[in-house]
């Protein structure tokens, strides 16, 4: 029986359940109420408030830019359309790396004033400490190992990470230090598939992977990029279900000539 099937709200220990009893875990990037809503509805597990926002949301270049205050909101417009998913939040660049104490403060912040249920940050060894901390306030933590693109000027590029012996087992050693720490689960991104296999068998904290292959636990993508919307975002790892960006266009130009032609509205639509 799905797990979903019996529970009103998805939580850490669901997720654990989850992965116990071998059902994947679906987790989509959500930054509004509307969608939180037909999201939520659609039977989604998680709703990652993600700091992928900076991209789609607010069109800058990377996710550097945006602050503790904007996720803050965009998490507040989340929790209130979700019913069942569990809400979980990115904390922002700049809010935990330089300090344990700014850390434990930021995820104060984002729970005490959105509602949201956990929070997600990225980085291995040089971050235990922070989770440390935070975990220890009673706040759920997720791990993010990888490709973690609050890093991408350290990396010079979005490729494929952890592809040598090397840095493969560094990964695996990381993947445990934060699973020691606390974390609830980890998020894999762009690793080779059989090694987020091999750290999802290692470990008894579940895996979310994208672009990490299908023995993770979980997978997740960002909700624009699933529905069509970034027309020409193309990586291999995604998988498009639909084509909104064409149907957007389409059907806002159909109003803006209804508009213009003096077809809308018409008098059935009018009082």
């Amino acid at each position: 029986m799905s797990y979903l099937k019996e529970v009103k709200r998805i939580t850490t220990t669901g997720l654990q359940s989850m992965k116990a009893q071998g059902e994947k875990i679906a987790m989509l990037t959500c930054y509004d109420y509307t969608m939180a809503t037909l999201l939520d509805a659609a039977g989604i597990d998680v709703l990652l408030v993600g700091d992928s926002a900076s991209n789609v949301m607010a069109g800058h270049e990377t996710t550097l830019s945006i602050t503790l205050d904007q996720m803050i909101y965009h998490a507040q417009c989340v929790s209130r359309g979700a019913k069942r998913a569990m809400v979980l939040v990115d904390m922002p660049f700049g809010s935990y790396q330089s300090d344990s104490g700014i850390a434990l403060a930021s995820a104060v912040r984002i729970m005490k004033e959105t509602g949201a249920h956990a929070v997600k940050l990225e980085g291995g060894e040089e971050v235990l400490e922070s989770i440390y901390k935070i975990t220890k306030a009673g706040i759920p933590v997720m791990g993010h190992l990888g490709l973690t693109p609050q890093s991408i000027h350290q990396f010079g590029s979005y490729g494929i990470q952890a592809k040598s012996d090397a840095t493969a087992e560094k990964l695996l050693k990381e993947a445990q230090m934060l699973q020691e720490a606390g974390c609830f689960g980890l998020v894999l991104e762009k690793i080779p598939a059989v090694l987020a296999g091999q750290v999802s068998r290692e470990l008894s904290i579940p895996t979310i992977g994208i672009g990490a292959g299908v023995a993770c636990d979980g997978q997740v993508l960002v909700m624009q990029d699933m529905l069509g919307m970034n027309t020409d975002f193309k990586p291999k790892f995604l998988r498009k279900y639909a084509d909104l960006g064409s149907e957007i266009t389409r059907a806002t130009s159909a109003y803006v000539q209804d508009v213009k032609q003096a077809q809308f509205p018409s008098a059935e639509e009018s009082y």
